[in-house]
């Protein structure tokens, strides 16, 4: 049995000593994750001024637990403060945070992501390795007043690749390939509420469209999955066919399983994070039990406890 939630957040070289809550959000579908933190604006009629302590820039460091027992949970850097309803809102973001510098505009033809991902690192300084597996080429594809961020932004917009810094590398792969770990969540033991529903193939008919405009003006079309369901149209700017057709091909696998579709709620413990492997276990229904892949995260630490809500993606087995 848990006890008392334990915290540590530390901003710049200042130490938070009070907290109304912080809200961890991590997902695959997302480019950087991102930390809210709020701090009562006064405290026993005495107004809390931190501002004077902390700068927009500031490396961030959440730790989150039970009695004492601390895992690291967010690192990155504050982005901005506002301030509503008489608090004090620290907005974070993680290590994409850095690639907000201004890279020059370009027109690349018959690039791919590597080069395109080698341009941003080199424009905005930032001395990071890349490791780019997702393989899809561009015939056109024009930079114009972005930053570096701007840039990422667009490339997971419309290949639905994973992007992520860790340990010095910015990540670019396919959705689904990595997998960062596995944890278990059973209905009778450490899932506290659940939304999820259980649907088959059946239920998701579905094809996936890609769509692209030729050098002539004429719109070419690659699919995926399953006529006389639900079609998906989704526009691939300067994409070629082949990487037009890998486009199709994931998005018709992330919306095309048997099994449960939704998002569960436990607590901290266990630790979970976007690309692990989720074990969702019933005993009063063997059959539906399955692991699935964790598609995003959010942590919630207040006054109330912590909670973890988790994000199903696509049935693993």
């Amino acid at each position: 049995m848990y006890h008392k939630i334990s915290w540590q957040i530390n901003i710049g070289a200042y130490r938070l000593g009070l907290l109304d809550s912080v809200e961890i959000h991590k997902s695959v579908d997302l480019l950087a994750d991102t930390c809210i933190i709020k701090l009562p604006a006064s405290v026993f009629n005495y107004t809390l001024n931190v501002e004077d302590k902390i700068n927009p820039g500031d490396k961030v460091k959440v730790q989150l637990g039970y009695d004492d027992n601390l895992k690291d949970e967010f690192e990155g850097y504050l982005r901005r403060i506002d301030t509503d309803d008489g608090s004090l809102i620290l907005n974070c973001e993680d290590d994409l945070y850095l690639l907000r510098k201004p890279v020059k505009d370009k027109e690349f033809k018959g690039v791919g992501l590597k080069d395109i991902v080698q341009y941003v690192l080199s424009e905005t300084g930032v001395a990071l390795k890349q490791n780019v597996t997702l393989n899809i080429t561009y015939e056109k594809f024009v930079i114009n007043a972005a930053n570096g961020y701007d840039v990422l932004q667009k490339l997971q917009d419309e290949t639905k690749g994973n992007i992520y810094i860790r340990d010095g590398v910015l990540n670019v792969h396919p959705l689904y390939t990595e997998k960062h770990g596995y944890v278990t969540y059973s209905f009778q033991q450490n899932i506290e509420s659940s939304d999820l529903k259980y649907r088959t193939k059946e239920d998701r008919r579905i094809e996936v469209i890609v769509e692209n405009t030729d050098a002539k003006g004429k719109i070419i079309e690659e699919r995926a999955g399953t006529t006389g369901g639900e079609k998906v149209t989704i526009k691939a700017g300067g994409m070629t066919k082949e990487g037009m057709k890998q486009k199709a091909e994931n998005e018709h696998r992330l919306r095309s399983y048997n099994g449960y579709e939704g998002s569960i709620t436990g607590w901290l413990i266990p630790y979970v994070e976007p690309g692990m492997s989720a074990k969702v276990i019933d005993e009063d229904y063997p059959k539906k039990d399955g692991s699935y892949y964790v598609t995003a995260v959010t942590t919630t630490v207040s006054s109330s406890g912590g909670v973890r809500k988790i994000q199903l993606g696509i049935r693993l087995n």
